[in-house]
């Protein structure tokens, strides 16, 4: 949680940033959604069963959990709860869209939960949002960020690699199936029939005919 989400985990712990992260499926979801879902995340039943019976809708869901919801009183329970889920999505925003993984801004925005509880109490006035927004980014400036460096290999390690070379894999062509489907279903070629000269029949000798005779039959000689 501190390398995912280090300004909820500031905020509000590691076992209820996890359990929202959880239910919302990613912290980019949790991001998306408003304050007022982050609020009831957890209690959608709950809710679906007050609409339906026109009663009174839940005031909180997973964030229950949490510490600021247990110290405030009876009557400041709603108020405490729409405050701390405002700075919830204000935390998982930072965290997932942030360059840079501080948790500056978590730190301040759990003081300023502390100062809306003490204001409940005693009315004592709270800082602003934009004056704690602009310590936040300043502490985050001053803070030196940490590099991911590769990690290096140990002498035993280069030793073997070097001991044993890597052999190259012939890598045989691959055959490919549909072409050789296609081949396969195609028809043999037909063999063109070579035609053969027809004999030509000799003419038949007629033989001559004699002269036509008056009531005698004709005869051929």
């Amino acid at each position: 949680m501190d390398l995912c989400a280090p300004n909820l985990t500031a905020l509000i712990g590691e076992q209820v940033g996890a359990r929202l992260i959880s239910h919302a499926g990613s912290l980019t979801t949790l991001a998306k959604y408003p304050a007022s879902t982050v609020q009831i995340l957890g209690a959608e039943k709950a809710l679906f069963r007050a609409l339906k019976t026109k009663g009174k809708t839940p005031k909180y869901g997973l964030i229950f959990h949490s510490s600021f919801i247990g110290r405030a009183g009876q009557k400041n329970k709603g108020r405490i709860s729409r405050y701390v889920a405002n700075k919830i999505s204000l935390a998982s925003r930072i965290d997932s869209f942030s360059e840079s993984s501080t948790n500056k801004f978590g730190q301040l925005f759990k003081s300023q939960v502390e100062e809306r509880l003490e204001f409940y109490k005693t009315g004592a006035t709270p800082r602003k949002n934009i004056d704690v927004m602009k310590e936040a980014i300043k502490a985050a400036e001053a803070e030196p960020q940490v590099e991911d460096q590769p990690k290096k290999k140990s002498k035993k390690r280069k030793e073997e690699e070097v001991a044993a070379p890597v052999e190259e894999e012939t890598v045989k062509p691959k055959k490919d199936k549909k072409k050789k489907k296609a081949e396969e279903e195609a028809p043999a070629p037909v063999e063109e029939e070579t035609e053969k000269p027809k004999k030509q029949k000799k003419p038949k000798k007629k033989l001559p005919r004699g002269p036509k005779l008056s009531g005698a039959p004709r005869t051929e000689l």
